[in-house]
């Protein structure tokens, strides 16, 4: 499982280490998919525009964030189980975990091969990035909810510095090959 806040890069790290692993070996799940996707229904929104970088998907963000919390409150695997449906391959990067109750959920369901991995950047990499502090987006539980409470296996920092994102990841993958 991996996470990390808005433009610390964690796509991208989650997208080398299944393009390193193959797509027969690794899947990555996104549980922010099936939470636009029914937000979307639920709301008569464009769903593939949810799934963008876009000024449409930021209007909704804010209420996309409470309506999820709601559904979390009264189900706290509700999206969780909804990701995990049908991945076979043996290893999945979960790329967006947010809150406690993931993390929760996956090593309740999953036990010890869950291995979390925590990509952090530093806010001048993000900024560079065109990440912006948003009021009521940047200080919740979806962009702070793991910044306290989980103990990540893996830590991997990824500021722009090639050979050490390299590094880091190779060290990682050994020991997920090492798992297999």
């Amino acid at each position: 499982m991996a996470r990390g806040k808005r433009k610390s890069g964690k796509d991208f790290v989650a997208e080398e280490i299944q393009s390193r692993l193959g797509p027969d070996v690794c899947t990555i799940l996104r549980l922010s998919g099936p939470l636009k996707e029914q937000y979307a229904k639920e709301h008569g929104l464009d769903f593939q525009r949810l799934l963008d970088a876009s000024a449409y998907k930021e209007t909704y963000r804010q209420d996309m964030i409470r309506w999820g919390e709601e559904k979390r409150g009264a189900d706290p695997g509700f999206f969780c189980r909804i990701v995990v449906e049908g991945a076979a391959q043996p290893v999945w990067v979960v790329s967006d975990t947010r809150r406690l109750s993931d993390v929760e959920w996956f090593r309740d369901v999953y036990g010890d091969v869950v291995q979390t991995v925590r990509v952090v950047a530093t806010e001048e990499t993000r900024k560079r990035r065109n990440w912006v502090f948003v009021v009521g987006v940047d200080d919740t539980e979806s962009e702070c909810g793991l910044d306290q409470g989980v103990a990540f296996d893996w830590v991997i920092t990824n500021d722009g510095d090639e050979l050490s994102l390299d590094s880091q990841l190779e060290t990682l993958l050994q020991a997920v090959r090492g798992r297999l």
